[in-house]
């Protein structure tokens, strides 16, 4: 299967944006665009939530368009919650689209789900959302799978199933509304490696079941190497070793000393005060429109995140991170070498190819310059060598390398990295 697929793979993450962001003036308007940026930068792949429940049931295509919304005045300087909301999208219509010009560009498309995530926050009303809370946790698995099955066969039956790289079962299964069959035996939310291996059966009968409808496309679950866990709890059916590292250490300091991460420090405390724009309002003040709570609900990224990132004045953000990036350097280096050698010895038991779909900093504001200033750059540039060096098959530069991020623009950087990774060995 590897045979008709490109020997490296430059990835651009076009996440969930590529239909909540399709509003004239948003980036993912004009795909044919899109696509053409995307190839003067040098990537070949584009890896994206192909909405496979919110498009099909088990037995086929889901019946008319997807409505979208968003968070009202909440999120418009954070990454992904700034769309505008209001687009009524022929879905099937859409994910064509973006194969057609994935062909027309000679580009490959990974295939992923957010479902259990954020997807369904965007949605102008809850009721797809409600339907995938309301499915047993230990059934969740198999139903993206017999989405994605149908949504497979939909592509291949339109003529592009040769543009399809790989397809993940879901994305990050770590986090998200997933972990409930772990939480409903006990396993506490922050416990990765109960999680991970109380997933393991699950995800395994559900790989398990797209492998033999689609023999001829590479089939995994995606995982996140954010924490340390024995990879021996990793599903053993996969097709591809795809993970993502989100090194943090200093971006940790910040969001520990917040209390982002930690319930019982107080949010805001000074340290969140000393972050915010003048115009900040309180917190308590600031919310969601009423009736539009369910929007978060089992989101991973929380209402106290997304207030600190839209009210938090950039230069202040980066600094702190600037200041004392100094503490973290050489652990954040050693996190990168010791979790890529720790996945390259795991897969070469399987004889697995090796893709890093997402990092590597963290989650910041989107008027933030740290990921993509000197520092962000350096780091990323030390895991791309890295994960060459290793062999890895595809890498993504930074998930903020894509066109709903201002990381985009810097055309030079991606050219130059994506270059280096096409010609390693």
């Amino acid at each position: 299967m590897l045979e008709r697929l490109p020997r490296k793979l430059t990835i651009t993450m076009w996440d969930f944006s590529w239909y909540t962001m399709t509003m004239p003036g948003e980036p993912y308007h004009d795909l044919s665009a899109r696509f053409q940026e995307a190839v003067d930068r040098g990537y070949n792949s584009i890896r994206i939530c192909a909405m496979p429940y919110l498009l099909f049931t088990a037995e086929g295509k889901r019946d008319g368009p997807l409505k979208f919304g968003n968070l009202g005045q909440v999120g418009k300087r954070t990454r992904w919650y700034n769309c505008q909301g209001g687009a009524t999208l022929n879905g099937h219509a859409h994910l064509l689209e973006l194969f057609k010009q994935a062909k027309a560009y000679g580009c490959y498309i990974i295939l992923s789900s957010w479902e259990y995530q954020q997807s369904p926050s965007f949605l102008a009303t809850p009721e797809l959302w409600d339907e995938l809370a309301n499915i047993p946790s230990k059934d969740r698995f198999m139903a993206i799978a017999a989405s994605m099955n149908q949504l497979i066969r939909f592509v291949k039956a339109e003529g592009y199933g040769e543009q399809i790289a790989y397809a993940e079962l879901h994305n990050e299964v770590e986090f998200g509304q997933l972990t409930k069959v772990g939480e409903e035996q006990g396993i506490q939310n922050s416990d990765t490696p109960g999680l991970v291996r109380a997933m393991k059966p699950y995800i395994e009968e559900a790989v398990e079941f797209l492998k033999c409808k689609h023999p001829d496309v590479l089939m995994t679950a995606c995982y996140t190497v954010n924490e340390a866990y024995p990879k021996s709890d990793v599903a053993s059916n996969l097709q591809v070793a795809h993970f993502h590292l989100y090194i943090k250490g200093v971006l940790q300091e910040l969001m520990d000393t917040t209390g982002l991460d930690n319930e019982d420090v107080p949010f805001p405390n000074q340290a969140v005060k000393d972050l915010l724009r003048e115009d900040a309002p309180p917190f308590e003040e600031w919310t969601l429109p009423q009736g539009q709570e369910w929007r978060m609900r089992g989101n991973p990224v929380g209402l106290k995140l997304i207030y600190l990132h839209d009210w938090a004045d950039p230069d202040k953000w980066d600094l702190y991170l600037y200041d004392r990036y100094s503490d973290h350097k050489i652990a954040m280096l050693q996190k990168t070498d010791f979790r890529f050698e720790e996945i390259h010895e795991w897969a070469k038991d399987y004889k697995l190819p090796i893709v890093i779909g997402e990092g590597y900093v963290g989650y910041t504001p989107l008027n933030a310059g740290f990921e993509e200033g000197p520092v962000g750059k350096f780091i990323a540039e030390y895991a791309i060598r890295k994960g060459m060096k290793l062999g890895f098959w595809g890498m993504i530069l930074c998930s903020n390398c894509a066109p709903h991020h201002p990381f985009w623009n810097d055309v030079q950087w991606q050219r130059k990295w994506n270059q280096y990774i096409l010609e390693s060995v």
